[in-house]
């Protein structure tokens, strides 16, 4: 039997763009970014890396077709506040550790434009002048950058040290020269203690008032 056909004789289903890139997913969420090359997702799917470059493409356009699949399954199914928009996409960076990552390193991707998008729709049902919504959507896209930023940062602790441990580590640090730095010793043990999430609704909330100070 022939390569080809014991390809066709293994493949039941249709090789497809949104098959290749859910099994992409699959292999990010279960082995991380490292892992996802379009060798292991041909061997995933049974089928030749030809089929995968001319579907897709290469590695870089597999991870922003599987980021585009995440975010806009989330922003379909999104609330209309803007607030809520924004935890929601922070959530899923929680739930897909490396989408942080693949959205930090290329900011200008199709999933970070949807986002931007789905931010800008919003800021047109406010009371934010039009002159003034590029200033106010993209802060909020940078501060959501931050936070993918951060969830990096997150993925690459120590072994075995707890997010806990590890800020009380930094608080620490930060009370070792208290005369040089008096504010960070004043505010170490917020660090240690704080919620990544209800700091994240907080510098939102900062970002839309502010917004809507500059409109008053």
């Amino acid at each position: 039997m022939t390569e080809t056909a014991r390809r066709a004789t293994r493949r039941n289903n249709p090789l497809s763009t949104a098959v290749i890139t859910r099994c992409a997913i699959q292999i990010l969420d279960e082995r991380g970014a490292d892992a996802l090359t379009v060798r292991a997702l041909a061997a995933h799917l049974e089928t030749g890396a030809g089929a995968i470059y001319h579907h897709i493409g290469a590695k870089d356009a597999l991870l922003a077709a599987a980021a585009t699949e995440l975010v806009t399954e989330a922003l379909a199914e999104s609330a209309w506040d803007i607030r809520a928009l924004l935890v929601g996409v922070v959530d899923l960076m929680d739930a897909h550790p490396w989408l942080g990552e693949q959205m930090s390193r290329a900011p200008w991707q199709p999933a970070v434009m949807r986002i931007l998008e789905a931010i800008g729709e919003r800021l047109m049902t406010m009371d934010v002048p039009e002159h003034r919504r590029f200033d106010v959507a993209t802060a909020l896209v940078q501060f959501v950058l931050g936070a993918a930023g951060q969830y990096v940062a997150s993925a690459h602790t120590p072994a075995g040290v707890g997010r806990r441990a590890l800020l009380q580590e930094v608080a620490d640090d930060w009370t070792d020269d208290p005369a040089a730095f008096p504010f960070l010793r004043a505010i170490a043990p917020q660090l240690a203690q704080h919620d990544d999430r209800q700091q994240f609704q907080a510098g939102v909330d900062l970002i839309l008032a502010g917004a809507a100070q500059a409109v008053a």
